[in-house]
């Protein structure tokens, strides 16, 4: 019977796994023999040639990946700081009207990211609302907050604060009641009860919301365009460069393959270090 469910469950799969091979493995394979190509060809009747990824290092375009990288990171970690109460809250103590924090948060959703983003630049701009009401009542006024790395990290924050808040509030979920009162009882203080018992269990909620921010915030581009100017050029911008003004699809694609590559091994060496059953929600 199982050996007839297991063929039966591979047999129902195949469709979707036909889907996922042409709309994203198939894609993934042209970038990456585009990338192999000679600089500014648009096709791939040629000898490979790994110019593009020498460039890569060439012309410094190793330090847009970095800001990238940097950016996500301090961003992924701001998150889990500002996350944490307001999931915990939602959890334990905003019981009833955890429902209205959700439709809250996930009504920002439905409104465009880069209208999102328009409306702070109004707001934090030369002659926007904040200069413009200072102004008005002091007199005195400001450059403005814009074109600069804090404010491109408050712009990451902004825009990819519910894929942390919820996988942490389904994390703290996870931590049984039990738990916690039976450290207390136990005699231990509040932040050993959030460092050794509500941390380790909420640890799936985290490892996910985590790395759900930090692949997205990586590859974010228009918080750097809008808000950032040209401050801080990130390497998603260089991959749309390359593809675009530039009309150099294998450099593109060597960025694009790069950024890729460089994700998916710190998401495996994440991934290598935590209980991939736990995550999952498996064996409870």
């Amino acid at each position: 019977m199982n050996r007839r469910e297991a063929r039966l469950g591979t047999f129902a799969s195949l469709p979707i796994s036909a889907l996922l091979m042409i709309a994203f493995i198939a894609p993934l394979l042209a970038v990456a023999a585009f990338s192999i190509m000679p600089p500014k060809v648009f096709s791939l009747a040629y000898t490979p040639d790994f110019s593009a990824y020498a460039e890569f290092v060439r012309e410094g375009y190793w330090k847009s990946l970095a800001w990238s990288l940097g950016m996500a990171a301090v961003a992924t970690g701001l998150l889990l700081v500002i996350c944490w109460p307001l999931a915990y809250a939602m959890v334990r103590i905003f019981r009833r009207f955890t429902l209205v924090i959700t439709v809250a948060v996930v009504m920002t959703l439905f409104v465009s990211e880069n209208i999102r983003l328009f409306g702070w630049v109004i707001t934090l701009m030369k002659g926007g609302l904040i200069e413009g009401y200072l102004r008005a009542w002091t007199g005195s006024g400001f450059e403005g907050l814009l074109y600069n790395v804090p404010v491109i990290i408050f712009g990451l924050v902004y825009i990819y604060l519910p894929f942390m808040l919820f996988p942490l509030a389904q994390g703290i979920a996870m931590i049984p009641d039990d738990a916690r009162y039976a450290a207390a009882d136990l005699g231990a203080s509040r932040w050993q009860i959030f460092t050794e018992v509500e941390l380790p269990l909420a640890a799936p909620g985290i490892v996910v919301g985590a790395l759900l921010t930090f692949v997205l915030a990586a590859g974010a581009v228009a918080e750097s365009k809008l808000l950032g100017g040209q401050a801080v050029i990130v390497i998603s911008d260089d991959v749309e460069s390359a593809f675009t003004y530039g009309q150099n699809w294998p450099l593109g694609s060597a960025l694009a393959m790069v950024l890729i590559l460089v994700i998916a091994t710190l998401i495996v060496m994440t991934l290598m270090k935590v209980d991939l059953d736990a995550v999952m929600g498996k064996g409870r």
